[in-house]
């Protein structure tokens, strides 16, 4: 929320008729009230003349979040948004619907120069890097369509058992029949159309190369569990919310109530056992493009030794030790209990790989490693910090290959390589969250003096 002092009043519900300046990061363009304040302003497009409603922020906030609820002037890349819950108010799960599809990723493209140039002091012709953001095959859709890639969608559900999706930065549900980004598979276990009485959330998932379906469950307080009868047949999981101290978010922990307590994945030639709450992108097809780029990049020789930090499942950590060969050797790191278990099975077969529990910025000092020939890390949506790309340098790799869902959280790391000798040689950018602000990134770091 904007920074204000309580007494200062509110302007929530003020409008403001305003030109739209350029994109930034969040899903949102950058504007100004008459009296230069800076708006964060949704549903609109660089250039616009649009009226401006404050959802959020006072009068001596640092900016405040608007919506464009009235459009004067429309860009010529604005459409009708295909979605009938999307728009000022509604469902937050998309940000660009009114866009067309290349202009949302021009828009994309946009943010992650601005990123660059700001948070690492780069430019896209120094990362070697063409200034697209590649669409997945299949998704490049015509204006007014819209792919269906979402084989993860977590409903919430509302105080009259209804399905929906959480309205932008808020706690209301907006109830739906259909989402239009969802993937096949999660449109066709009818969750949207039957009552959820008693239960607060939804998790539905759809495997990619498998026909594996899983919903979790998760209760209300005190509520109960109904019989489950869907549109196919799925295995049903019951997710159990610990309070942490203070009352904050806590530990979910999760229970079979049929079937497995997995999907099946297909990736890179394996298939890879994804508990829930075990990592595994999104899109369909995100797997095998962030195994192909990487390996590009990284070029993998045999008897090689490498690290897969923040491992999830193994996915790459499967993929380096197919190409370092039996007298290589890979090391992977994650925090997750349940991904390590699952990959450690879906990795049993690779011997000289080793699956190591815990955070990467404690175990790696742990693990007696002094030096790694490739380092691939995949960190959270906060990056990788200061801490740990220090310690990364001591390693001496030739490449580094950093896979991140955040442009801004790679920027800054980024920086922190620089600082440290490793610069970037390479980079790819993919939009593989179609109608949305987010995007992943793959970029190849070198030690500084290779190319001095």
């Amino acid at each position: 929320m904007p920074e204000s002092t309580p007494t200062a009043a509110s302007l929530v519900g003020e409008e403001y008729e305003v030109e739209i300046g350029p994109v930034a990061h969040g899903g949102h363009c950058v504007a100004r009230t008459p009296g230069g304040q800076v708006l964060f302003v949704r549903h609109t497009f660089p250039g616009e003349r649009v009226v401006a409603r404050v959802t959020d922020g006072r009068a001596d906030s640092r900016f405040l979040r608007a919506d464009a609820v009235t459009v004067l002037d429309p860009a010529k890349e604005r459409i009708e948004a295909p979605c009938p819950f999307s728009g000022p108010g509604r469902c937050g799960g998309c940000d660009w619907q009114h866009v067309k599809p290349g202009a949302q990723r021009k828009l994309k493209a946009a943010v992650l120069t601005e990123l660059l140039a700001q948070l690492a002091g780069v430019t896209p012709e120094e990362v070697s890097w063409d200034g697209t953001v590649e669409p997945a095959p299949g998704d490049k859709v015509a204006p007014g369509e819209v792919p269906a890639w979402r084989t993860r969608v977590q409903y919430a559900i509302d105080a009259e058992g209804r399905a929906g999706l959480r309205r932008s930065r808020s706690h209301e549900v907006e109830p739906i029949d259909r989402c239009l980004i969802a993937a096949e598979g999660v449109s066709e276990l009818g969750v949207e159309a039957r009552s959820w009485p008693q239960i607060a959330s939804v998790d539905a998932i759809a495997a990619t190369g498998s026909n594996d379906r899983m919903v979790v469950l998760t209760p209300r307080p005190g509520g109960r569990l109904p019989l489950v009868e869907l549109d196919r047949p799925v295995s049903v999981m019951r997710a159990q919310e610990k309070r942490g101290k203070g009352g904050g978010p806590g530990q979910r922990t999760l229970h079979p109530v049929h079937g497995r307590t997995f999907v099946r994945e297909r990736a890179d030639g394996r298939t890879w056992r994804v508990g829930e709450g075990g990592f595994w992108q999104v899109h369909p097809q995100a797997a095998e493009l962030l195994v192909d780029a990487l390996m590009r990049g990284l070029t993998p020789r045999k008897g090689e030794t490498a690290l897969d930090l923040y491992c999830g499942v193994g996915l790459f950590a499967g993929a380096l030790a197919a190409r370092v060969g039996e007298t290589g050797a890979v090391v992977g790191v994650e925090s997750s209990k349940r991904a390590v278990e699952d990959a450690r099975h879906n990795l049993a077969d690779a011997p000289r790989v080793r699956i190591e529990h815990g955070r990467v910025d404690q175990v790696l000092p742990r693990t007696g490693i002094t030096r790694a020939d490739l380092i691939v890390l995949d960190p959270p949506r906060a990056g990788a910090g200061k801490r740990t790309v220090e310690h990364l340098a001591t390693l001496g790799a030739r490449r580094i290959g950093y896979v991140a869902c955040d442009p801004a959280a790679l920027a800054r790391d980024l920086a922190h390589f620089r600082a440290v000798g490793y610069v970037p040689r390479f980079l790819r950018a993919f939009d593989l969250f179609p109608m949305t602000h987010h995007m992943e990134c793959v970029a190849i770091l070198e030690p500084a003096a290779k190319g001095a």
